[in-house]
């Protein structure tokens, strides 16, 4: 099973992008979706599957973080 976290784009250099995952940057191959830095996207396999907007994005992120603080999920942190 894949989980997917949506990260910002920062920066575009033809086929790749740096995004940014709640301050960690990750570089991904944007070839099979259209977007632009500001977006954010979905990435799985080391390429952004899907656009979604900003909206969207931060519930997804809102709906992770209280999950994880829940204590529901077994989870660690990192140091």
């Amino acid at each position: 099973m894949c989980l997917a976290i949506p990260g910002r784009i920062e920066s575009i250099e033809g086929d790749q992008a740096n995004i940014n995952f709640g301050g960690a940057l990750k570089t991904a191959n944007i070839s099979m979706v259209d977007c632009k830095v500001g977006q954010w996207a979905v990435v799985h396999a080391g390429f952004a599957i899907e656009i979604m907007d900003e909206e969207e994005a931060l519930d997804t992120i809102k709906l992770w973080n209280e999950f994880i603080d829940s204590g529901t999920a077994d989870v660690k942190k990192p140091n």
